[in-house]
């Protein structure tokens, strides 16, 4: 028998012997270094399903069918007991009449979690009034798994929208809404579909990024087994644990070197460049100040350090604070996201011109994907990320747009982000690496 086995008929125990008031059991589980949890993760046919990895590799946790559902993060917070964790996150522009189609919010109760915290693993399942459904899901669980394949599908075709000479009229109309002083900063987005071969498996195409795309959160969103959002993002939305809280400003971008020489370089300008450190800044004036009415205190590092990724540098700065006791998550969320990172400033403004200008819906690409929970709850930004729907993968990418800003190497920027998913497809990649803001 294997070790899950052992682990599961253990769980169901606790399940059938659990107390009215229970809402949790779990079990330790011991787990083989050789299973990766995305392998086991693909394996397992209960939706919806969600995987996370902390930026810091610290944490991981698989998140499989549903006890409830919930679309706003307010009563999801309010349904939570002692020790349990809701998944899911915000979109973007969700329910708007920009984007009717996608939900504003998606979280769930799971029925079963596997998590780990450094090297030591936990079964979980969370309890309802009806638990014959969760000892059903607990005996389909398969432990017959084979490891995913490298990718192999190929592009067949590859369209922007926008294309490059539309890029350049909006950003030249952003420009003269920053000159008429309608905002100081917007980001604009692209994005790039890539027809493939065949359909491509969503698992092993995030399987195939975290191996490569260090220093980032990995999580992967199935409501069903054809559309899939995933995404390997640098950026932290915030993390609270009880009223402490750290969120960060991530803006100002230039692409890595082809030798540690050349790497230095661009580092060293894009730390000294005055356009990177405006738009780092507003970033950071924008969050403290949206901070200041809810927290006691608020710190900001002085001076902001270089994040250095596969094929992007950022400039970082770390914020962080003690909440009011009374400031939840749902409040968090309406008053960082979207941050001046990811839409502009001020934040009305600018979404209303992204609404007016760009020529898609961004649903959940740029929104918040997490976890909530009573003593912690973390969110990272969507960014990096991708829609895998069978023979479609859609790519996402924004560029921050303030004064100084140029459309060709603002569209460069959006390349080489691009590229952190693109190049999985496309290993020697061609994207300029010219300095860009």
């Amino acid at each position: 028998m294997s070790a899950l086995h052992n682990a599961i008929q253990s769980l169901k125990d606790k399940i059938e012997h659990a107390k009215s008031s229970d809402v949790r059991v779990d079990v330790n589980l011991e787990w083989s270094e050789d299973k990766d949890l995305i392998d086991w993760f693909d394996a397992q046919p209960i939706f919806p399903k969600f995987y996370w990895q902390s930026r810091n590799t610290q944490q991981e946790t698989i998140a499989l069918g549903q006890v409830r559902t919930f679309t706003d993060p307010a009563v999801a917070q309010s349904a939570l007991g002692n020790g349990q964790r809701i998944w899911g996150g915000r979109s973007f522009d969700g329910r708007t009449s920009r984007n009717r189609r996608c939900m504003s919010s998606f979280f769930f109760l799971p029925q079963l979690e596997i998590n780990r915290t450094n090297n030591a693993w936990q079964l979980v399942a969370n309890l309802s009034d009806d638990n014959s459904q969760l000892l059903s899901r607990l005996s389909a669980l398969t432990d017959n798994v084979t490891p995913l394949h490298a990718l192999k599908c190929n592009i067949v075709s590859k369209v922007h929208a926008p294309e490059f000479a539309d890029w350049s009229k909006m950003v030249n109309k952003a420009l003269d809404g920053i000159t008429n002083k309608i905002f100081e900063k917007v980001v604009l987005a692209r994005k790039t579909t890539l027809t493939l071969s065949h359909p491509l498996s969503s698992s092993q195409f995030l399987k195939a990024s975290r191996k490569v795309n260090t220093d980032s959160f990995h999580f992967m969103m199935a409501l069903d087994h054809k559309h899939c959002f995933i995404g390997s993002t640098p950026e932290r939305l915030y993390v609270r644990n009880g009223t402490d809280i750290h969120t960060e400003a991530l803006a100002g971008t230039i692409g890595r070197g082809i030798n540690g020489s050349e790497d230095n370089k661009l580092a060293t300008w894009l730390f000294n460049d005055e356009k990177n450190r405006y738009e780092n800044h507003l970033v950071v004036e924008d969050i403290v100040s949206r901070l200041n009415n809810h927290c006691s205190t608020v710190h900001v590092t002085k001076e902001p350090e270089l994040v250095k990724l596969r094929k992007v540098q950022h400039l970082k700065r770390d914020i962080s604070g003690l909440l009011n006791s009374d400031f939840g998550d749902a409040s968090l969320l309406d008053s960082l996201q979207p941050t001046a990172a990811i839409a502009g400033l001020p934040r009305e403004a600018a979404l209303n011109f992204i609404a007016d200008h760009e020529p898609f819906a961004r649903g959940w690409y740029s929104g918040a994907v997490g976890f909530l929970s009573e003593q912690q709850s973390e969110f990272c930004v969507a960014i990096r990320s991708a829609l895998v729907k069978e023979k479609e993968l859609h790519l996402f990418a924004g560029a921050g747009i303030v004064p100084g800003s140029k459309a060709d190497s603002e569209w460069q920027e959006l390349d080489r982000k691009t590229s952190t998913l693109y190049s999985l497809l496309e290993p020697e990649s061609n994207l300029s690496e010219s300095r860009s803001a």
